[in-house]
C-alpha cells in the first residue's frame, strides 16, 4: 500500500556529490544523477564479467552522511534490481537512516529498473522503470549527525536529496578506517538491511568507519582490487579468501598459493605495517570437503546451491574449503614471521558447527539475517575486542 506525504513546503536541494558520500571509492555521472562505485574507474575497466560489475555498483556499505537540523529529508534515486526468471520478484532494498549513529528510520523506492537473470543460461534482461523517493519525515529538531545507508542489494544512481533545512557535510568521525574485502556474505547476501550486514554491524560494535569491498561471487583474488585496497587510506585492513575461488572452481593449489601472496604483497605496497587480517571462510558444508563448481538448483520455490566435484580430486589440487583455510593458515604463519601485523582468522570461528546447527544457511550457502548478526557479534568480539588484532591499543 502506498501512503501519500506532504511535500516539503520550502525545500532545500543539496547536490548530491561525492563530499556527503562515505564507503565509496568512485563515482559516476550519468543521464539520472550521480551512481556510486565501490571499484575505481581503472579498475572496472579490467572487470572480466557483468556478475562483478554489477556487485561493485550495488552500494553496500556507502552512505549519505550530513549534518542538519532537518527533521523531513527526502532522496529521488533511480534502483536497478536483480531478479531471477522463474522466482518470485524481490522485495524493493531498504535504505537505512540514522540519526547521531542509532537506525532511526527506514524507507524503499519502488519501480526503478529490473535486471532479469536467467540462471541456466546467464542472459540478462533489462526493465526500465521510473525513479522514486526515499522519504523520511519526523526527524529530531535539532542539530544532528544524519546518514542515509543505501540498499546493498540494488544499484542506486542518486537523483536528489531535498530537506526542510540546509546541511553541510558531516565532520571527520576521528574513527579508524576499516577497509573490508570479501564475497557475497561480506557483501550482505540475505541481510534484511544495509547496516544489518554482518560487516556494518561488526563496525558499529568496533567504533569504526567501514569501507565494504564485499563483492557477491566475485572474491577471485583479482589483482585490480588488491591494487584498489593498495591506493585506498586505511587504518585497519581484512580480507575473506576462499569461498568464491572453490565455488568457481577457478583455481587449483598451485595457482592459488602465489595468488594469494601477490594479493597480499600488493596491499603491503601500500599498507606496509597496517594491520591486516586474513579470515578463512565460515563453515559451509557443501564445500567442506567437497571441490567446484557450485550449481544452482530450486527446491520449494528458492534457489539453493550443491557442489558437484569430485572429492576424490583434492589429491590433483582440486581445492575445498578444508584445503583452502589449511593453506591460508600456512602463508600467514610463513609470512607473519616478518610481518608482525598480519594475522589469520579461522572462518569457522565466526560461524561454525554450532552455529550451523542453531541458524542453518537456507540456500546452503548464504546465512540469513540472524547468521549476519552472528557473524557480525563473533567478528567484533574477537577481532575488535580486547587481544584482537584490531583493539585498540594503549599509546
Amino acid at each position: 500500500m502506498s501512503i501519500e506525504h506532504d511535500p516539503i513546503t520550502t525545500p532545500v536541494t543539496t547536490p548530491v556529490t561525492a563530499n556527503i558520500l562515505r564507503g565509496a571509492l568512485d563515482v559516476e555521472r550519468t543521464a539520472h544523477g550521480l551512481l556510486p562505485h565501490r571499484l575505481p574507474a581503472w579498475a572496472r575497466r579490467q572487470i572480466p564479467d557483468g556478475q562483478l560489475a554489477m556487485a561493485e555498483a550495488q552500494p553496500s556499505g556507502v552512505r549519505l552522511a550530513f549534518r542538519t537540523r532537518a527533521t523531513t529529508v527526502e532522496l529521488d534515486a533511480l534502483p536497478t534490481k536483480r531478479a531471477y526468471r522463474g522466482l518470485p520478484a524481490p522485495a524493493d532494498g531498504v535504505y537505512d537512516l540514522l540519526v547521531d549513529g542509532r537506525l532511526t528510520a527506514q524507507a524503499t523506492v519502488s519501480g526503478g529498473n529490473v535486471r532479469v537473470i536467467d540462471m541456466a543460461t546467464q542472459s540478462v534482461e533489462l526493465r526500465e522503470g521510473p525513479a522514486g523517493t526515499a522519504r523520511f519525515a519526523d526527524l529530531p529538531a535539532r542539530d544532528k549527525d544524519v546518514e542515509i545507508w543505501l540498499p546493498h542489494t540494488e544499484i542506486t544512481e542518486l537523483i536528489a536529496l531535498r530537506t526542510d533545512a540546509p546541511i553541510a557535510p558531516a565532520p571527520d568521525s576521528g574513527r579508524r578506517v576499516w577497509l573490508h574485502h570479501g564475497s557475497s556474505i561480506s557483501h550482505g547476501s540475505n541481510a534484511a538491511h544495509p547496516t544489518a550486514v554482518w560487516p556494518a554491524l561488526a563496525a558499529a560494535r568496533g567504533g569504526v568507519e567501514l569501507i565494504n569491498l564485499g563483492f557477491g561471487g566475485s572474491a577471485m583474488l583479482d589483482p585490480f582490487t588488491a591494487r584498489a585496497m593498495r591506493d585506498t587510506p586505511a587504518d585497519l585492513i581484512s580480507v575473506k579468501i576462499g569461498i568464491n575461488i572453490v565455488n568457481g572452481d577457478v583455481m587449483r593449489l598451485r595457482a592459488f598459493t602465489p595468488a594469494v601472496h601477490g594479493f597480499l604483497d600488493t596491499i603491503r605496497e601500500g599498507h606496509p605495517v597496517t594491520p591486516l587480517l586474513v579470515v578463512s571462510s565460515i563453515l559451509c558444508p557443501v564445500q567442506e570437503d567437497t571441490p567446484g563448481p557450485l550449481a544452482p538448483y530450486f527446491g520449494s520455490g528458492t534457489v539453493r546451491f550443491k557442489a558437484t566435484g569430485d572429492p576424490a580430486e583434492r589429491a590433483a589440487g582440486r581445492l575445498t574449503l578444508n584445503v583452502v583455510r589449511d593453506e591460508l593458515a600456512r602463508i600467514v604463519r610463513q609470512r607473519a614471521a616478518d610481518d608482525p601485523n598480519l594475522h589469520y582468522l579461522d572462518g569457522r570461528d565466526l560461524y561454525g558447527e554450532a552455529d550451523y546447527a542453531e541458524l542453518p544457511l537456507p540456500d546452503e550457502v548464504h546465512p540469513d539475517p540472524a547468521g549476519h548478526r552472528r557473524i557480525g557479534e563473533n567478528f567484533a568480539r574477537l577481532v575488535f575486542g580486547a587481544g584482537g588484532p584490531f583493539a585498540v591499543t594503549a599509546a
